[in-house]
């Protein structure tokens, strides 16, 4: 038995989280950070810093309160360690190295992306079987990876500019929706009619316009020219009816959908792992999840996404999973020193 508690401050979520054996969430605080930065329509980082701050040591305090654990039951410490704002970051590895050192703990480090593609794992009775073939897409990255066994893992795709999630967050503010914008889009999609409006999709393979690709080879991505693509049809029709901001959400959303998606099931075609993950925030998409499910029901594969709509936005618990699967030590257990402690 091994129980991690972990850190995640890497954006604009303060995070603590305890997981024993990789898998079970003993406890899981989110601090979240939205109606900060819903006033300036997304994160400001030195304002997101300034609330890992104020929030870190109350979520630490939570987290092991809700797990009903001494120190002395903490096996080890995780802490995302990047990519991700460098003052969110500063703060969650600070604090991973004071109770490493208070608590003679070993000190592990991991990717903020690996902790996502690990959140498929939480809460899991049997184990997914091994390879895995995973899509993880948020704000702030788009992976489809290898996952070959714990450890070793292949990077097919990334996004070439834009993520997807970045995308869904900056043309909700062009459509004057709420921060964050994809569950805005994903909940005015469904209003939405169909054909009003045609949106471009990249391939990054040689087609003619508005085709696509015989066979998909290219599995990386990008969203910056639908971004763009979308400011340019609004600037066109002027000031948005209801109607239209309805049409729109549900183009742009299908547009995003229909490449992810496409690339996804063309990689498993290639690889035929027995399971397919998708993970990150924009996993909790609902037409990108009922999208996927189609595609993937005649096919001999195990088609998962995360238990609970907590573990696709950013949470602790999967730095915690990640870390028992991939444990790389920072530093060994460190004796401390008395003049820290007097």
């Amino acid at each position: 038995m091994k129980r991690i508690l972990a850190i995640e401050t890497s954006c604009d979520e303060t995070a603590c989280a305890v997981v024993e054996d990789g898998v079970k969430v003993l406890s899981s605080i989110v601090a979240s950070q939205i109606p900060l930065h819903q006033i300036t329509h997304g994160v400001v980082p030195e304002v997101a810093a300034r609330a890992h701050v104020a929030q870190i040591l109350p979520v630490i305090e939570e987290s092991m309160k809700q797990a009903n654990l001494a120190p002395d039951a903490i096996d080890a410490v995780a802490v995302t360690q990047g990519p991700g704002l460098v003052g969110s970051l500063i703060v969650g590895v600070t604090a991973a190295q004071v109770l490493s050192r208070l608590w003679y703990k070993p000190l592990l480090r991991v990717n903020h992306i690996l902790g996502h593609l690990y959140a498929n794992f939480l809460g899991r009775e049997q184990l997914p079987q091994l390879p895995i073939l995973i899509l993880s897409v948020s704000g702030g990255h788009n992976d489809l990876v290898l996952l070959s066994e714990h450890g070793k893992y292949q990077v097919l795709g990334q996004t070439q500019d834009d993520s997807a999630g970045e995308a869904f967050d900056k043309v909700a503010r062009m459509l004057d929706l709420p921060y964050p914008g994809g569950p805005e889009i994903d909940k005015l999609a469904k209003l939405g009619k169909p054909g009003t409006f045609q949106l471009p999709r990249a391939w990054l393979q040689q087609v003619p316009t508005g085709m696509r690709p015989k066979e998909i080879t290219d599995f990386n991505f990008s969203f910056s020219g639908l971004k763009t693509a979308v400011y340019v049809l609004i600037k066109k029709l002027g000031i948005l009816t209801s109607e239209q901001k309805a049409d729109l959400a549900y183009e742009f959303q299908e547009a995003v959908c229909d490449v992810m998606v496409s690339k996804l099931v063309a990689a498993w075609e290639k690889y035929q792992t027995p399971s397919v993950f998708i993970s990150g925030g924009v996993s909790a998409n609902q037409r990108f999840r009922s999208l996927l499910e189609a595609s993937f029901i005649n096919k001999p594969v195990q088609y998962f996404y995360p238990l609970k709509l907590s573990y696709c936005t950013d949470n602790a618990a999967m730095i915690g999973a990640a870390a028992y699967f991939n444990p790389q030590v920072i530093s060994e257990t460190l004796e401390p020193e008395p003049s820290l402690w007097l």
